[in-house]
């Protein structure tokens, strides 16, 4: 039986190994094999990734470490720079695979059965050199230079994080690699066309398109409904066979993806409605036990269950005849009412509802009288406007007025909080949307606005995300944008797009992944980021990798804030399980692909807990703003604001606001009186129409 990995030995007695390595094996009796003739040719300007023909999965760093004597393991492969090697010849036949990663190579520290493989810094010795021996089928086999013996997957294993050894050369399926070339391909394949949808019923459905095209050829399609990702398939695969949600609404579309990496923009978006399972004409029953207290201008009711023949799903809140909220499950028996009117009678009555929209009759009324002060965190909610389009991002000008930006029709609008007047200050030139989430996005001013009038924008382009800034003169936008940041990837969701400037003086800006989870972990690649800027663009001399990169592992960021110590706080889109609050340190590591939120490989070295995590029915979270050390969430499919204080380093004292009475909440922002700005997103966000929406910018009254 094989023995377990053991750690390599000290620096100092590594030394003397090497030595004995390179010099003493024929004074030693051992024989190393002369370079057979091989067939295999390598391209040693190239990156590969070495798949097992056993298992399937790539010869991966693992953890994503970069010291000396990190293990080498097999991983499902993504295409992630830790799975990515280059060839050095190091002549006679023998070659070095450096990491793309960690710049080291592949290394055995003993010539013996089981040894470990690691990665070292490269010093050219016999035990980082390899020879490429054929094996049928196009796979080869990697042996080492000092030992004879070959890479080897232990015990045949084909879960992800196996360790690999060093085995005498059998020839199995466990030690033979193929090698697929990276480095030549950096062209995206085209966009899927054509999708179409069949075989529909209450739990399945059958998703079809056209075929992409791509230089090399199509490795992958990734299917994603509403920018979740379902499920992928091979690229000979013209169709997938999906698992729907009963009475869901989904815009299904398929992303074609290389072996390289490079992943297409999206298809068109195909919408289906899925029908239930059974016939249902029975409503709930009415719920009863309803009550209601007041503490100050919040009203806090609670009523007993409903019950219903298939489910109850949740309850709608009514006051005054009108309805003012919801919840969603089937045990939820309690909702807040925020920012009412002092000293005011209401009267509420409460409605049960199930999955194919039956709802009960109204629970008897109860009443309530507001107190004459407020006494909870939310005191009052005016509409301060109304907008046809998306108010995607917001902010505040010295003098109070705010700026937002109208997502899908690539303007900005300058709202008086006084008046409700609002003008249009101009539209940002090369701005595109992407059928999906793409556009006019994050907005900001920097400190010193009033001396240096710069509007920062982050907008979607034909080609890419950028940031750019617009000269603000005379209450317009002026002459040509200024590009300070280009190359940020593009698709139809996954933008990010929040602009936050930090006490630093330097500029924030949030990268969704682009749908592409391998970016995330690239930190050449600036998708899937939070990045630092000086205003003019430059990058800052203290950032951690020399580029724009502050952090990296985010799938789709969209709330950024600074807390009174001056730190940043994250908000992160999950895929379909989690959503997450993340405190941002230098040089971070916050785990997407491999983690998200706390599911996943979330406990492996150097990846950074998120501070507290939301199922994605109850989150799906986008923009976030601090006053007075509170932290503030809007929520989109949760449909609610989070409340959270900031405790030391925690979020403590979590509270929901607002469940429901607005609808899905996009961004909120500090106000220049101590209060927030929030803006809704409930017609139109999944599309890039213009002026299709029916959308409110709210102005919210803090308390405590």
């Amino acid at each position: 039986m094989r023995v377990p990995f053991v750690k390599r030995k000290s620096t100092a007695r590594r030394s003397r190994l090497r030595a004995a390595w390179v010099v003493p094996l024929a004074i030693a009796g051992i024989v190393v094999p002369v370079p057979a003739a091989s067939a295999a040719v390598v391209d040693t300007n190239a990156s590969y990734v070495l798949v097992n023909r056993n298992s399937g999965k790539a010869l991966d760093v693992y953890n994503l470490a970069t010291n000396d004597g990190a293990r080498i393991s097999q991983y499902t492969r993504n295409d992630g720079a830790w799975q990515q090697w280059q060839f050095v010849d190091s002549g006679g036949g023998y070659y070095r695979l450096k990491s793309r990663h960690s710049g080291k190579v592949l290394d055995f520290p003993s010539t013996a059965d089981r040894a470990g493989l690691i990665q070292w810094s490269d010093h050219n010795g016999t035990n980082q050199q390899f020879r490429l021996a054929d094996s049928a089928g196009g796979f080869v086999r990697l042996l080492n230079r000092a030992s004879g013996k070959a890479v080897d997957v232990l015990d045949f294993s084909t879960a992800d994080g196996a360790q690999l050894i060093q085995w005498p050369d059998t020839g199995g399926a466990n030690q033979q690699w193929q090698l697929v070339k990276l480095g030549a391909d950096t062209t995206s394949p085209t966009a899927p066309a054509n999708p179409r949808t069949s075989n529909l019923t209450c739990s399945s459905v059958t998703l079809s398109w056209s075929a992409s095209t791509d230089d090399v050829g199509v490795a992958f399609y990734d299917i994603y409904h509403d920018g979740q990702q379902m499920t992928s398939v091979p690229g000979s695969s013209l169709s997938a066979n999906l698992t729907v949600v009963p009475g869901a609404t989904w815009g299904l579309y398929v992303n074609a993806r290389d072996a390289a990496g490079n992943v297409s923009q999206a298809s068109p978006t195909v919408t289906i409605t899925v029908p239930q399972c059974q016939a249902d004409t029975q409503p709930p029953t009415t719920p009863t036990g309803v009550t209601a207290t007041a503490a100050g201008t919040t009203v806090t009711l609670r009523w007993s269950p409903s019950t219903d023949n298939v489910g109850v799903t949740g309850y709608e809140i009514v006051r005054g005849g009108v309805q003012v909220g919801s919840v969603t499950g089937a045990a939820t028996g309690s909702f807040t009412d925020s920012g009412l009117t002092a000293n005011t009678r209401y009267e509420y009555q409460v409605r049960a509802r199930d999955a194919q929209g039956n709802r009960s009759g109204l629970s008897a009324p109860v009443a309530v009288t507001t107190g004459s002060a407020c006494a909870t965190a939310i005191c009052a909610v005016t509409v301060a406007a109304t907008d046809t389009d998306l108010p995607w991002g917001l902010t505040s000008l010295p003098d109070g007025q705010v700026l937002y930006s109208r997502r899908d029709a690539f303007d900005i609008v300058r709202l008086n909080p006084a008046t409700g007047a609002k003008t249009s200050i101009g539209r940002v030139p090369n701005a595109a949307g992407t059928d999906g989430e793409g556009g006019v996005m994050g907005i900001a001013v920097a400190p010193d606005f009033a001396a240096d009038p710069w509007v920062y924008v982050m907008h979607t382009s034909p080609t890419d995300n950028r940031v750019v800034r617009l000269r603000y003169t005379g209450g317009v936008l002026t002459g040509a944008p200024q590009v300070l940041l280009a190359g940020i990837p593009r698709n139809k969701y996954h933008n990010g797009g929040r602009l936050r400037f930090g006490p630093d003086g330097k500029l924030y800006v949030a990268t969704g992944d682009g749908q592409n989870g391998t970016w995330a972990q690239d930190r050449t690649n600036l998708a899937g980021k939070v990045l630092r800027i000086n205003p003019d663009g430059t990058v800052p001399a203290d950032n951690p990798f020399g580029n724009a990169v502050w952090s990296y592992g985010h799938r789709n960021p969209q709330g950024l804030a600074f807390d009174s110590q001056g730190r940043l706080w994250e908000q992160e889109f999950g895929n379909s399980v989690m959503d997450e609050t993340n405190l941002i340190v230098r040089g971070g590591n916050y785990g997407w692909p491999r983690c998200e939120g706390t599911s996943g490989s979330c406990a492996e070295p150097g990846f950074i807990a998120p501070k507290r995590t939301y199922p994605t029915a109850e989150g799906s979270c986008s923009g976030i703003a601090i006053v007075r050390d509170a932290l503030y969430i809007a929520c989109l499919r949760g449909a609610r604001m989070y409340r959270a204080e900031i405790s030391g380093s925690e979020l403590v004292n979590v509270q929901q606001h607002l469940n429901g009475t607005y609808g899905r909440l996009r961004a909120v922002e500090p106000s220049a009186d101590g209060g927030l700005w929030l803006t809704t997103s409930n017609l139109g966000d999944k599309d890039s129409v213009p002026n299709n929406s029916n959308e409110r910018v709210l102005k919210v009254t803090l308390g405590r």
